[in-house]
């Protein structure tokens, strides 16, 4: 990613490389003919320089007069028909084109009051914008109007910082967090997203001042830290945030999990470190945002379950239960959906024992076609999770854990061949043993209907309709029903 840029310095760049995307020579064409000096700044100059497809992100338009106006006029020379949205109060207006947004800003001062959650915002020169930039290396900026077309503005050494890999403020780091203290999150995202270093005093700083985050929206900080689980090594992220004492503010339940107990010479291993390298292990498999979070939640309820037991030392029985009782409480006070992507966590941390179970037994047909039953599509997600939740450093260990799960993906393949026991649905309906026997809704249907549904599981009978309507018949002489009416 970096082949390029130690070859750069500020005066050797090629910003018409950066510039090739015809939107920028529309801007410029407007700016000129208005004699309005314009800069594209910010993540696209910065992801252009580092070779991250800067195609993939919006695009910042900085102006030294009204952003709205240009923004409006901009949009007319592309397409009368273009829908710009606008928002007054922070002086901004954008418009999506060929995929990307384009932003545009006038230049401005920008400060979050003690408490506010919301900046005001004031006219001010290109330099007061770029101070205000959260960290330097998206402070840098290239000219779009006029003789200046293509110079590069790098007046915090932002293009040096990249080379370093280095997250650093513009400013003092204590102003720019406290002018809007999520930028302390930031910082730890793009550490994580580039895999840069955040520069000494960046940190320390955070670390200070992390009590500022009181003031910030959840949804701000969700946005954030969702990007963090997305990144390629998550657990660099969530090891800054407990550093800084931020982890502590915003996700308790997962600090929780630190430290090891020893009684009579038996310990428990750290639950957190363990939840964290579960997420990286994962992360190697999956981009899936969901997926991760049930990583971060399969343990969470260990500190409430935790026992000690003076012959078998630590348990926590029931923490995959308890566990799933959490995630709507979590999920709510972080503001993460709580609709089927929760549900979907939820099953995933309630079921994530169930396979690792099977491996330290016989892999019975039953057991596998049950937990085919209850993970139905998610099978796999849920085999994913428990393969990256064995993180022994025993290495025998790991390889005979491995070797029996591949044993258990065998057999789930062999079954659902056999007996689509995925997409399971009962032979015989409610409807058809209320009409057989003329009952009248009871719980003694729900009865027949599970002893239906647990034969098939257990292999005593196969899925299909002779079989279980022959079943049903026995079933229903047991309880004293014959067809046509009750004995």
């Amino acid at each position: 990613m970096f082949s390029h840029v130690n070859e750069m310095n500020n005066s050797s760049i090629h910003t018409e490389d950066f510039l090739k995307p015809d939107i920028f020579s529309i801007i410029s064409g407007v700016a000129g003919k208005n004699d309005l000096e314009t800069y594209v700044i910010g993540g696209y100059v910065r992801d252009a320089i580092l070779g991250r497809n800067p195609g993939n992100k919006d695009i910042d338009i900085v102006v030294s007069g009204n952003g709205i106006d240009l923004a409006r006029m901009v949009a007319a020379a592309i397409d009368r028909r273009i829908k710009v949205s606008v928002f007054k109060n922070f002086g901004t207006a954008m418009f999506r084109y060929k995929g990307q947004d384009i932003e545009f800003v006038g230049a401005r001062k920008e400060s979050y009051s003690r408490d506010s959650r919301k900046p005001a915002v004031v006219p001010g020169s290109l330099e007061d914008d770029q101070k205000r930039r959260d960290f330097t290396i998206n402070a840098m900026a290239i000219r779009l109007d006029g003789d200046g077309y293509g110079n590069f503005i790098d007046p915090f050494q932002g293009m040096d910082d990249i080379k370093r890999k280095l997250i650093r403020t513009p400013l003092d780091p204590e102003k720019t967090f406290d002018d809007d203290p999520l930028r302390m999150i930031r910082a730890i995202r793009f550490a994580c997203q580039l895999d840069f270093t955040i520069e000494e005093s960046t940190l320390d700083a955070i670390a200070r001042m992390h009590s500022r985050m009181d003031i910030v929206s959840q949804e701000r900080i969700i946005a954030e830290l969702n990007k963090i689980v997305l990144s390629p090594a998550p657990s660099k992220g969530f090891l800054l945030l407990d550093k800084t004492g931020l982890l502590d503010m915003i996700f308790p339940e997962l600090t929780g999990l630190k430290g090891v107990e020893s009684v009579n010479g038996k310990k428990h291993k750290d639950n957190f470190y363990h939840t964290l390298e579960v997420l990286d292990n994962i992360s190697v498999n999956t981009n899936d945002l969901y997926l991760r979070w049930a990583a971060i939640m399969h343990d969470i309820a260990k500190p409430l379950t935790k026992r000690f037991d003076p012959e078998h030392g630590w348990t926590f029985h029931g923490h995959d239960f308890a566990g799933s009782k959490m995630v709507p409480t979590i999920f709510r006070k972080l503001k993460l959906p709580l609709n089927e992507k929760m549900k979907y966590v939820q099953k995933l941390v309630l079921l994530h024992l169930r396979p690792i179970a099977l491996v330290q037994d016989i892999v019975s047909d039953s057991a596998v076609r049950r937990l085919l039953y209850d993970a139905g599509e998610d099978i796999e997600d849920l085999m994913i999770l428990c393969e990256a939740d064995i993180t022994s450093k025993n290495e025998f260990k790991v390889r005979k854990y491995m070797s029996n799960f591949r044993l258990v993906r065998k057999k789930l393949q062999e079954l659902e061949e056999k007996d689509r026991i995925r997409t399971f649905q009962p032979p015989i309906t409610g409807d058809e043993i209320i009409k057989t026997f003329k009952l009248k809704p009871s719980s003694i249907i729900g009865e027949i209907k599970t002893a239906i549904k647990d034969a098939i599981l257990d292999g005593i009978i196969g899925n299909n309709y002779e079989e279980a309507h022959e079943f049903m018949m026995k079933k229903a002489k047991e309880l004293g029903l014959k067809e046509g009416g009750t004995e």
